[in-house]
């Protein structure tokens, strides 16, 4: 693993040249720039995931703060850039079935590591079908603020498809989490999650086990940044930011994690390249 460190923090990121590491990924998160864990000297790992605390969870499931290009749009299933299950998943590689007709990595994307003084950043470029496009994802770690950046461009002659979305493993306390919204936000009622007259989400119960969870999609108030101020068992809170305005959001959460998980879908023409930026500070221990 490579690893960003201060007095306050070390950031676990998965090197995507390393054997070792790469029996963690899979066809589902971006393999440049993958933060697998957060850690204080006092606290200990910060963020958990789906299995956690399960060492070796499934790529599928991952932990930490994975982000991910889709190759399937999200609800309908259409691919993206795919044709007949071939092809490259932006930040992944070249991908076909396997023989158990699993979609399987066939050839890795060859990135380029750059590392300086807090920060270490990922480049890869990737063609296939008329797509090409150039993607650069930095990992700036200052004091107990983790940034990452990511910038995509569209260096091919086809219209490219930009599905992306975050997916940050939250840690909980006792299976329960609180999350500060931005006001004008809302959700449907469901049976998982709940806003109070604060804006903030609660679980409605405690859930059991790995495969007991609940996925509800935010209702986004327009114009209004991502600002998620997350409850931590040993932090005063973790806030999470974007400086964008997502087009979706999701949260999602089981008896292990929890997750809110701003979406862009769009597209980039030819020529064309779109930038965007996550923040997470983590706040002092308690306790």
């Amino acid at each position: 693993m490579l690893t960003l460190e201060n007095p306050s923090l070390a950031v676990d990121l998965l090197d995507p040249a390393d054997p070792a590491d790469r029996a963690r990924l899979g066809t589902r998160y971006c393999w440049g720039g993958y933060v697998w864990q957060v850690r204080s000297a006092a606290a200990g790992p910060l963020l958990a995931g789906p299995e956690w605390p399960e060492p070796r969870p499934l790529p599928f499931n991952g932990q930490g703060l994975p982000e991910s290009f889709r190759h399937a749009e999200l609800g309908t299933g259409r691919p993206l850039l795919l044709e007949d299950r071939r092809g490259f998943i932006i930040g992944i590689g070249e991908v076909a079935p396997d023989d158990a007709n699993e979609l399987a990595v066939t050839a890795p994307c060859r990135w380029t590591v750059t590392r300086s003084a807090g920060t270490v950043e990922f480049c890869t470029g990737q063609s296939g079908g008329g797509y090409a496009c150039q993607l650069t994802r930095r990992l700036t770690l200052a004091g107990r603020t983790l940034t990452s950046a990511t910038t995509l461009a569209n260096t091919g002659a086809r219209t490219l498809p930009l599905h992306w979305f975050a997916h940050p493993f939250f840690a909980l306390a006792d299976r329960q989490l609180t999350c500060g919204l931005p006001a004008g936000w809302q959700m449907a009622d469901n049976p998982g999650f709940a806003l109070d007259a604060a804006h903030r989400l609660t679980f409605k119960r405690r859930f059991q086990h790995q495969h007991d969870g609940h996925f509800e999609h935010l209702q986004i108030a327009p114009g209004t940044l991502l600002r998620a101020v997350v409850s931590h068992p040993r932090l005063s809170a973790i806030v999470f930011t974007t400086d964008f305005t997502p087009d979706l959001c999701p949260v999602w959460g089981n008896s292990n994690t929890w997750s809110i998980e701003p979406y862009l879908t769009s597209e980039l023409a030819p020529g064309a390249q779109r930038a965007w930026q996550l923040q997470y500070d983590f706040g002092p221990l308690t306790g």
